[in-house]
């Protein structure tokens, strides 16, 4: 309804973008946002809280980045796949973190190709530069950069690929915009997001001890899941432009050589919601928190550390 002005109140989980985008879809004009959330305090926006939080995590992601490799390699699998990687390809790795996917790739492209990893988080660039320097690696390059502002020419890139990023991003419909807009025409995108919780004991079986004595946040809690639901993702990607959108499930191990105190230091602070949970408790919930968490990895523990299933949504597009 044109020329109708309202004033959102944020109260729950839904970035601020996201509901602004909406209403500005209904026909809302002038659409203001007032965060109420104890998530997010109305000093700061919401996305930037959560890039601030990820930022903070950017060392441990570095500390266990051989095992996040392994443990997420089948998705890197599927999203080059999906996105048509290619050797000698120009890749674009959206949500980059410290570098993974997109240093994983690097042989795939070989010599002739580069990989490019954004992320909104300067810290987790920092750390993505560090490897990379580490490891001697000359067509890798991390930039900080939001996916909905993007530093690059029109139709620059052969190929994107994001693993875990797509629910965070503050307006999904502007980034997957702008991350076509600089893809090269009938060139391929793949964005990787959990499934349902149910079918990811990874998941659950660690934040359902923690949430017996610390409660979790609402809004923490479901946006790793924003997007499990079929259809959901795909639908915005149409609405962006995407071209031939598809979607499918892809259900695999998650295997940590890790033992489980290893385990458990890597997901409580690699996790969002349970890094902001366990803040909240006191020493002593922290430690019945681990020894029940401990109890519960135990059917997934062996001598060669966790496995453990998963499940992901892997959405892709080409552009027209």
């Amino acid at each position: 309804m044109p020329g109708r002005s309202r004033c959102a109140e944020i109260a729950g989980g839904n970035p601020e973008g996201e509901l602004v985008e909406l209403l500005g879809r209904g026909g809302f004009s002038d659409v203001g946002v007032r965060c109420v959330s104890p998530l997010y305090s109305c000093g700061m926006p919401a996305n930037q809280k959560v890039v601030a939080q990820f930022g903070a995590a950017a060392d441990y992601w570095d500390k266990y980045r051989k095992f996040i490799q392994v443990m997420y390699k089948p998705v890197t699998d599927a999203l080059v796949a999906d996105a048509d990687v290619q050797q000698g390809h120009l890749v674009l790795d959206v949500a980059t973190g410290p570098g993974e996917p997109a240093l994983s790739i690097i042989d795939l492209i070989g010599p002739t190709g580069e990989i490019v990893g954004v992320d909104a988080a300067p810290a987790m660039v920092e750390v993505a530069k560090r490897e990379a320097a580490r490891r001697r690696v000359a067509n890798a390059h991390f930039e900080a950069a939001p996916a909905d502002k993007l530093p690059f020419d029109a139709q620059t890139f052969d190929s994107v690929i994001c693993r875990f990023g797509a629910m965070f991003f503050p307006s999904p419909v502007d980034s997957l915009r702008e991350v076509l807009r600089v893809l090269k025409p009938a060139a391929r995108m793949a964005l990787a997001v959990w499934s349902v919780l149910e079918r990811n004991p990874f998941q659950y079986v660690v934040s359902d001890v923690v949430g017996k004595h610390v409660p979790l946040r609402d809004d923490d809690a479901l946006r790793a899941f924003r997007f499990s639901e079929q259809g959901k993702l795909l639908a915005i990607l149409n609405e962006a432009g995407g071209f031939d959108a598809s979607e499918r499930l892809v259900s695999f191990q998650i295997h940590a050589a890790l033992p489980p105190d290893d385990f458990w230091d890597m997901r409580s602070h690699m996790s969002l919601t349970l890094r902001k949970a366990l803040e909240r408790a006191e020493p002593a919930q922290i430690e019945i928190i681990k020894r029940e968490v401990l109890e519960a990895l135990q059917p997934y523990s062996g001598n060669n550390g966790i496995s453990i299933p998963a499940e992901v949504l892997l959405v892709s597009c080409s552009k027209r």
